[in-house]
């Protein structure tokens, strides 16, 4: 029996420590970042194949009413047909994201479809084996596991949450524990410990066995979600949650609101090349480089630059003797720090929004 993977895309992100060129308007996932292609359009081209005995369905993009013209035109761009929208009045976080792919699924598919939730802006290398993967964790949530993929560490890694795997179950294990983001030295442990896995944030489940777990964990964020889809507008392929329904939800992850106490969670491992493009430097550590370790993109010229990322999507820019450095040039504004500092980007947009520079956001 042939059973229907729901590819649902999460994309109402803004990407903030990737500006100034991620904006709300037009976020990372709206941008050629490491090919021609955006992260968006990769998204959707790597479900776009047959899964032997699953099958992907045509995919579902999550997003916000500004997002939605620029994105509908990337995917025309590509010539993809069949995709559906639904647009949410505001942001709620993930865990009400989940629950409206579970009903929207349902309602298309039956009870038996299974939902793939994934973020619209990530990077991943290897597409085949990101299907191949994707199957693996199908075999367990048939059995109603909800299924979390799980990236093996290459280092410390201070800005991911972490899981840790417990006994085998099929093609992967079930979940020990879910870890905060933790400091250093407490990072090098649980690389050296060889049981833990980076979060993704990317998901498998069942429509009915995640909402079973809803019903018992967080009832009136499931009642809300799906008064939402039974309340939305739908114009063709655009489904636009009812704003009521959407405005009341008390927003929650999902990883807090669900994989954090269900009894159902299994973690399958994944290598597939994966970066959440989360900093400048995480995009320096996945594009093409020159001799001199310089990631470029856009009208540049280097004299004496190692270990950079220049990005200019308006400006001619030049850069002298420099190492280890961003810069990134828009119509508006420029950045320039240290490739070591850029979690701060994060701070330096909170000062914008502060300053009420709405315009830069």
């Amino acid at each position: 029996m042939t059973r229907i993977i729901v590819p649902v895309i999460m994309s109402g992100g803004s990407g903030t420590r990737l500006w100034p060129l991620s904006r709300q308007s037009s976020p990372k996932q709206l941008h050629a970042l490491t090919s021609d292609l955006t992260l968006i359009q990769h998204t959707i081209a790597r479900v776009n194949a047959d899964g032997g005995a699953f099958v992907f369905a045509d995919p579902m993009v999550i997003l916000n009413e500004r997002q939605l013209a620029p994105a509908q035109a990337q995917i025309k761009e590509m010539g993809r047909q069949g995709v559906s929208w639904i647009v949410e009045p505001c942001g709620r976080n993930t865990a009400p994201v989940a629950a409206v792919a579970a009903e929207a699924a349902r309602a298309r598919y039956g009870e038996d479809a299974m939902v793939l939730l994934m973020p619209a802006d990530h990077h991943i290398d290897d597409e085949e084996a990101f299907r191949a993967t994707a199957i693996r964790g199908a075999h367990l949530a048939q059995s109603g596991r909800i299924v979390t993929f799980g990236i093996k560490p290459t280092g410390p890694a201070t800005g991911f949450g972490y899981i840790r795997r417990g006994d085998a179950v099929g093609d992967g294990y079930l979940v020990d524990a879910f870890k905060e983001k933790p400091k250093r030295d407490i990072a090098l442990e649980y690389v050296a410990d060889g049981r833990y896995y980076w979060n993704a944030g990317i998901f498998l489940f069942g429509a009915g066995a995640v909402a079973d777990e809803m019903m018992a964990h967080c009832p009136e964020l499931l009642r809300l979600s799906r008064q939402a889809v039974v309340d939305a507008v739908v114009e063709q392929d655009v489904i636009r949650l009812d704003q009521r329904a959407f405005e009341a939800i008390d927003g929650d992850s999902f990883d807090y609101a669900v994989m954090e106490h269900t009894g159902r969670a299994a973690v399958v491992p994944a290598d597939f090349g994966w970066s959440d493009v989360g900093s400048w430097s995480a995009l320096w550590e996945i594009s093409d480089k020159d001799d001199a370790g310089n990631a470029v993109r856009g009208d540049v010229h280097l004299e004496d630059v190692s270990g950079s990322i220049v990005y200019s999507t308006a400006l001619r820019v030049g850069v002298i003797g420099a190492e280890d450095l961003i810069v990134v040039a828009t119509e508006d504004a420029v950045l320039v720090a240290r490739k070591s500092d850029d979690q701060a980007v994060k701070k330096l947009v909170e000062r914008l929004r502060n300053e009420g520079r709405l315009d830069l956001l």
